[in-house]
Parts: C-alpha cells; sequence; structure tokens
C-alpha cells in the first residue's frame, strides 16, 4: 500500500507540475518582480534603478489625482456592475427556470454575448452608439436618445456599464440556474403545500439555498470589474479626457504610454492588488457565514 501511495502521489505531483511551472513563471515570479520594482524608481529600459522605499505609494495615494480620479470612477463602477449583473442573472435564471418549455432555447440567447470576443462585441457597440441610437434619435418618438452616449462623461459610464451588462450577464446566469436546480424538489412541494407565496418561496427558501452560488457570483463579478480594461479601452479610451479612465488604464498609461515610470506604475498595481484582495476577503468572509445547506 506504501508503494501504491508513494506512485500515485508521484504521478498526481508529475500531472500538476506543467500547470505549477506556468503558474509560476508567468503570475508568481511577475508578482514578485512587481512587488520589489514598486520601492524603486525603474522606468522599465534602463538596467539601473535606484531604491525609493514608500515613496511611490504616498504619491500615488497622496499627490497623484488622476489615480484618485481613476479609483473613485472604478469604485462606482465596480458597486454598480455588480448589483446590475447579478440581480439581472438572478432574474432571468428564475424567469427561465419557472418556464416548463424552451428552456434551452432561451439559455442558449441569453448566453450569445459570451460567445463573442470583448474587443469585437465591444466595437459592435461603438457602432450602435455612434450610428444606429443618432439615426433613431432623428425621430420624434425616440428624441430622448439624442445624447453623447460616448462623448460625454455622465452618460458614458451608463454606456460601459450596460456593455457590461450584456456581456457578464450569460455566465452568471447558468451558474444561478444550476444553483436554483440543486434545490431539492421536496421542499419546494413542502412549502407550496403550506401556502407559500412566490415572493415567499424566493425569500425563504431559493435565496438561501443559492448563497452559494451568490458568493461565488458577487466573487466573480468583483474581481473582473475592478480589473477591467479592453472594454473601456475599446469604448471611450478612458476619454473624453480622463473622464471615463478606470485604474488598469491609469497603471499602463504610467508604465508604458510615455511616462515610462514602471516602477511607480508597480506600486499603483500593487495598491490595485489590495484593494481587490481586502475587499473579496471580506466579501467571502461574510457571504459564507450565510450559506446554508439542504
Amino acid at each position: 500500500m506504501t508503494s501504491r501511495r508513494r506512485k500515485a502521489t508521484v504521478s498526481l505531483i508529475l500531472f500538476v507540475l506543467p500547470a505549477f511551472v506556468l503558474y509560476l513563471l508567468f503570475l508568481v515570479i511577475p508578482m514578485l518582480q512587481g512587488s520589489y520594482y514598486s520601492f524603486t524608481d525603474w522606468n522599465g529600459l534602463n538596467r539601473t534603478y535606484g531604491f525609493v522605499g514608500i515613496q511611490n505609494f504616498v504619491e500615488a495615494l497622496r499627490d497623484d489625482r488622476y489615480f484618485r480620479t481613476a479609483i473613485l470612477f472604478t469604485a462606482k463602477y465596480v458597486v454598480c456592475a455588480v448589483i446590475f449583473t447579478n440581480v439581472l442573472a438572478l432574474l432571468l435564471a428564475l424567469l427561465i427556470e419557472s418556464r416548463t418549455r424552451a428552456k434551452g432555447l432561451f439559455r442558449t440567447v441569453f448566453f450569445m454575448p459570451n460567445m463573442l470576443s470583448v474587443i469585437i462585441s465591444t466595437f459592435m457597440w461603438v457602432f450602435v452608439f455612434s450610428k444606429v441610437i443618432p439615426a433613431l434619435s432623428e425621430h420624434a418618438l425616440f428624441g430622448f436618445l439624442d445624447l453623447s452616449w460616448l462623448g460625454d462623461p455622465k452618460v458614458s459610464f451608463w454606456s460601459i456599464l450596460l456593455v457590461s451588462v450584456w456581456g457578464g450577464v450569460g455566465t452568471l446566469m447558468l451558474i444561478y440556474m444550476s444553483a436554483i436546480q440543486g434545490i431539492p424538489q421536496h421542499l419546494k412541494e413542502a412549502a407550496i403545500i403550506d401556502g407559500a407565496t412566490p415572493f415567499h418561496m424566493l425569500r425563504y427558501i431559493t435565496l438561501p439555498l443559492i448563497a452559494h452560488a451568490l458568493t461565488i457570483c458577487i466573487f466573480l463579478t468583483l474581481n473582473s470589474s475592478f480589473k477591467i480594461y479592453d472594454l473601456v479601452y475599446a469604448l471611450t479610451g478612458g476619454g473624453p479626457g480622463r473622464g471615463t479612465q478606470v485604474i488598469t488604464m491609469n497603471i499602463l498609461e504610467e508604465a508604458y504610454q510615455g511616462n515610462n515610470r514602471y516602477g511607480y506604475a508597480s506600486a499603483k498595481a500593487i495598491i490595485l492588488f489590495l484593494i481587490i484582495l481586502v475587499i473579496t476577503m471580506i466579501q467571502v468572509t461574510v457571504m459564507k457565514k450565510r450559506e446554508v445547506e439542504a
């Protein structure tokens, strides 16, 4: 038995080793290097650089108003994206699961946006915002659509949010549907016999028993929302001005787009990492306590 266990352990290690090496090379080592460079003034090009301690972090949080503005805009986007995406995905899951026919059709229709790449779908929406909606707004019936959808920062925020929710709701919907399908049928039948209304079913049976799915979906949307880049870049480029610049765009601008302050950008990236780490840890800890088993 000892020999068999040893062989099984070796085989498992060999299976995991390639993935572990890739994880080490492309995630752990770059993260450690970035952490080190965040305490330097390296410009990303020269071989020589100086150690500046926590000066980069102090400058980012105290003196860099563009970075603070990007944090506030990203925080606003994260809150709205998490709420709207999860609420809409849950509603769609509940509505589709309540149907007796054509469930597969509705799942496919609402999941189709996830089958497109972010850049392709975003360019499609750029065409909608710049060509289709202005054409519609020329008619009196749709005059209220005559807005600068990508040129006004206040309106652009909602344009970004609309595209984000449209592209992200499908995956969460499937997760919620899987959780709803896992609710034991006898609990539903007992509640119906006891005279439970649909609202009571949702509040006291469905939501408590899919709390694990809520934890997962909110965790996923929190992470993806904080790290959003490609969608905003393709829609507005962070503009007009810096009106829709998110944290990731500010970091890349600092590192590569003319500034060449790689050490300073690394400090900003570490700040973003710590923000995500703290918020997701609090979210998972709080929501795990609310999970129940059927």
